[in-house]
């Protein structure tokens, strides 16, 4: 099969189709799906790998409940996914982290999503699509992807660690509150995930060397571990996939700010500076 990088783009792909042992993943709204997809793309709705729980909404569901999710996609070990979506990259890196979660480093994220690739003026197939399933068993999470509130607590203050925060500004600062509390996390950078999306270039991932170079700036370094959360962990879907991308010690927080701001133990920092 041939190699196909993590970062890839919609013409490269376009021009290998149809390719063996690879599963495309669409994870647009269904409707969109329906109009328009990448073709022998398959359909997922994010909302199955969510466990949509309280306080932790944005943490993956049971093991069951992902290994059948991942059996009716028709995943198999050796399956190289592609994963995209409709809105510049959230829900496809969230489910890049879901698959590293589950053992399963196969895979790349078409920059951009189907907006690229329509604007690319590539081929597109319409209607639902029927999959053929597999049965792929997950026996456990794996370590060194995701961070709990108690190990955040534990860093907070270690110079080899930072948090990236992928909210608004607004929510920052404690402006807009979406949880019992607003602000954030002691010593956490904030980039909004939407900021690294080119809106003129189909929302592919901007230049990687400015971005790197925007990042370093912030204290995002590649000596770090970083640890990086939104409000549900669906917007640092899109920051973990970056941080990969780039090659950063990146980390997900799924409990996210539900989690953060809705126990009146964790420390928070109000204002636009990290402390």
């Amino acid at each position: 099969m041939t190699s196909l990088p993590l970062l890839l783009e919609p013409e490269a792909l376009a021009q290998l189709l149809p390719l063996d042992n690879v599963l495309i993943i669409d994870q647009s709204k269904y409707e969109g799906f329906l109009q328009q997809h990448v073709p022998g793309a398959v359909w997922l709705d994010f909302k199955r790998l969510q466990l949509g729980v309280k306080p932790t909404p944005g943490a993956l569901p049971s093991l069951q409940q992902l290994s059948d999710v991942f059996s009716e996609l028709g995943l198999t070990p050796d399956t190289h996914v592609i994963a995209y979506d409709d809105e510049g990259g959230g829900w496809a890196g969230r489910l890049i982290w879901a698959l590293d979660m589950i053992g399963h480093s196969n895979y790349s994220y078409l920059n951009g999503g189907i907006l690229a690739w329509v604007q690319a003026g590539l081929p597109t197939e319409a209607g639902a699509v029927s999959v053929e399933p597999s049965d792929y068993q997950v026996t456990e999470l794996q370590a060194g992807f995701s961070l709990s509130k108690e190990e955040i607590l534990q860093r907070l203050g270690q110079p080899g660690f930072l948090v990236w925060d992928a909210r608004s500004a607004a929510e920052y600062t404690g402006d807009k509150v979406v949880s019992e509390r607003g602000g954030h996390i002691p010593g956490a950078v904030n980039y909004e995930w939407t900021l690294g999306m080119d809106a003129a270039n189909g929302l592919r991932i901007k230049n990687l060397d400015e971005f790197r170079c925007l990042l370093n700036d912030m204290g995002v370094t590649a000596d770090k571990e970083i640890a990086t959360h939104c409000q549900t962990h669906h917007r640092s879907g899109y920051t973990y996939l970056v941080g990969k991308i780039l090659g950063l010690n990146i980390k997900a927080y799924p409990g996210s700010w539900a989690d953060w701001g809705n126990d009146p133990q964790t420390p928070v920092v109000t204002g636009d500076q990290p402390f």
